[in-house]
């Protein structure tokens, strides 16, 4: 490719704490009343003075250490002189010189978990966040919401390593589920808690670097995807077409599915950063940090490392089990029964390998059953993994394992009473089934005739056609070895 693509990231993250960053005013994503969590302090009032809001300061310092960045001994914020109409002090306070986080890296990873890119971290710092503006459609005025100025805010910059949509969605959506490994924030982009912004360019003939645009106001990670690719057709057809490309923010049409203009670009000068008067500069210890660095829990990374070495099932429901991290724990419970011999009913006739079996019906369930949201809050794990037992001894069939399941949640007995009481037992007697499979045979000669000439796809056929006719109840195998012998 002629023009290579330079890409680089801004993310930010409202940071989940209980106040806002130089206030004690509530920070609440989810109020609805305007204006309500507001305070002299966030409203810019004269006479006021900021507070540093420690909570924040040390979720910034987890987000940096869980990636790999190195932290800053000695701080201090500053003052970036900037006119937001939805932030009342008519400027920011945030950091520039010296951020609190640097030089980090986070991999990306393909389908099989096998790293495919590492992307650099510049740098990671913390400042406020601006309100809100809502415009009426009539674009006569605007109403301003302040309940989310001053809310702790994270920003993450990134080198230029990405070359495309796809990049850029993988890097986003593994640092939004690290943020809430961490517990640093929600990062619901519905919400507005994580906005991702893109920096754009292509090289020039000589290799050196084009003019960047600036993508601001994307709402998903899908958005941001969508707009790299778009761009970067956009730059290298106006290159090649004769144009130039100028130092611009654009914003993102969801419905046209394009990028389009919306102002000129400032640069860092023109903010005019000082260092802020009203706050002391920061200085942590080596002790200090390492202190916080204990409250880091595993991240997903290592758990998918650990899934796969441990339960040994397949990357994708590692995946699921990663980013749905609730119905992951749960399945640690449910495994943890099924391995514990001494706590499982039948324990004497499970070997190594019907364990490993166990994991895999288990987690399968999990992860396909209808009602797979409800199953841990009610069934718990010890009566999953009793479940599982029944299906592997060929006590009920796996359709008849989704019916005990929702038997389960809706009258919280266990798998044999529920077996029990709807009758779902699985009939395996080659006596019983036999003639159930002659009726079969007689009733669908097509399909007999083409298992007959070698069309394997016939012979499912009849399987299920006897599983209607047992009601579910047949077991599939004996009633494959049933069919297979009477067709020879």
């Amino acid at each position: 490719m002629k023009y290579q693509p330079i890409i680089g990231l801004e993310i930010h993250a409202a940071l989940k704490t209980k106040t806002k960053m130089f206030c004690d005013s509530p920070n609440d994503p989810d109020e609805k009343r305007p204006n309500w969590n507001v305070c002299p302090i966030c409203m810019g009032h004269p006479g006021t003075l900021p507070v540093i809001n420690e909570e924040a300061v040390k979720k910034v310092i987890l987000t940096g250490l869980a990636l790999n960045c190195s932290i800053a001994h000695d701080t201090f914020f500053e003052r970036k002189n900037y006119f937001y109409p939805d932030l009342p002090k008519g400027y920011q306070i945030s950091q520039y010189q010296k951020p609190l986080c640097q030089n980090g890296v986070l991999e990306i990873l393909n389908p099989k978990s096998e790293i495919l890119k590492k992307i650099r971290i510049t740098r990671i710092h913390l400042e406020e966040d601006a309100g809100r503006l809502q415009h009426d459609p009539s674009g006569d005025f605007s109403l301003v919401d302040y309940n989310r100025a001053s809310v702790p805010l994270m920003e993450l910059v990134t080198e230029p390593d990405f070359t495309n949509g796809q990049d850029v969605r993988l890097f986003s959506e593994e640092y939004q589920l690290i943020l809430k490994y961490i517990g640093a924030s929600d990062a619901d982009m519905e919400k507005g808690l994580m906005r991702v912004e893109v920096n754009i360019s292509l090289t020039n003939a000589d290799g050196s670097y084009g003019t960047k645009v600036e993508i601001k106001n994307l709402n998903s990670i899908a958005a941001a995807a969508a707009s790299v690719d778009y761009e970067i057709v956009r730059q290298k057809e106006l290159i090649e077409g004769g144009g130039e490309v100028v130092a611009e923010t654009r914003g993102w049409d969801e419905n046209k599915k394009e990028t389009f203009s919306q102002r000129s670009k400032e640069e860092a000068h023109d903010y005019r950063y000082f260092p802020e008067p009203d706050l002391p500069p920061l200085h942590f210890e080596s002790k200090d940090i390492e202190n916080i660095k204990t409250t880091l829990p595993e991240l997903p990374q290592q758990r998918r490392e650990r899934f796969k070495k441990q339960y040994g099932i397949p990357d994708a429901q590692i995946e699921i089990f990663t980013i749905m991290r609730n119905l992951g724990d749960y399945y640690e419970h449910v495994a943890s029964e099924i391995l514990e011999e001494d706590k499982t009913e039948h324990s004497d006739s499970l070997s190594h390998e019907n364990k490993e079996k166990l994991l895999k019906i288990a987690a399968n369930y999990l992860i396909t059953d209808p009602a797979k949201e409800q199953i841990p809050e009610k069934i718990t794990p010890d009566k999953f993994a009793g479940l599982t037992l029944y299906i592997i001894h060929g006590s009920i069939s796996s359709t008849a394992g989704t019916l005990v399941i929702a038997g389960m949640i809706e009258t919280g007995l266990s798998a044999e009473q529920v077996i029990k009481e709807k009758d779902l037992g699985q009939v395996s007697d080659s006596g019983v089934l036999d003639s159930i499979v002659d009726a079969v045979i007689l009733a669908n000669p097509k399909p007999v005739d083409d298992y007959k000439k070698g069309k394997e796809a016939s012979l499912k056929f009849l399987i299920g056609m006897a599983m209607r006719e047992s009601k579910g109840k047949g077991n599939p195998q004996v009633l494959e070895e049933l069919i297979k012998n009477k067709l020879k």
